[in-house]
């Protein structure tokens, strides 16, 4: 019985495209933005949970306003720490500033999240609209890093795998 569909195996052999040339990987594991990275990505993220909570918190109560506050700029000075230094990272890896092929839907999405944390900066410090209101724009603003996060995740997960298949390689050819 002739099937005109591919098989899974082949299906799967087409789709894998490293994440990393042999090249960019040893550029990204050179570089000292790699570190940069890893270091602001967790630091950020707890900035977030702990704003989250403070939002969260005035949204429910009313309570905590100003700590709310607060908080949603620190987080948004953390997120334009990374995405600068990102830039710098990707320049170095893939030898571009933004939107190299390996990380374009992230990138992408990260537009939003840079628009929805500077949507809310606008709005605080031009006084539009209510305390509510802007909490409501850093909750979407929230909602979209939370997105962006996870992008961001399961490409590093696919850059672990990468490594560790391209090692199985290795050693099955040496061997």
């Amino acid at each position: 019985m002739r099937s005109d569909t591919p098989s899974l195996e082949r299906q799967t052999e087409r789709t894998i495209v490293p994440l990393y040339t042999p090249e960019q990987r040893r550029r990204r594991d050179e570089s000292r933005w790699t570190l940069v990275q890893g270091t602001l990505a967790p630091v950020q993220f707890l900035i977030f949970l702990v704003s989250l909570a403070l939002v969260l918190r005035y949204l429910s109560t009313g309570a905590g306003a100003s700590a709310a506050t607060l908080s949603i700029v620190v987080k948004t000075i953390a997120l334009y720490t990374i995405m600068i230094t990102g830039c710098i990272w990707e320049k170095i890896v893939f030898d571009k500033w933004l939107f190299a092929e390996a990380f374009w839907w992230e990138d992408f999405f990260s537009m939003f999240v840079l628009a929805l944390h500077t949507a809310y900066l606008t709005a605080l410090f031009l006084d539009w609209g209510t305390e509510r209101e802007r909490m409501l724009i850093a909750l979407a603003a929230y909602a979209t890093y939370a997105i962006n996060a996870t992008q961001f995740i399961l490409k590093l997960r696919a850059a672990r795998l990468q490594s560790a298949r391209d090692a199985g390689n290795a050693a099955m050819v040496t061997a």
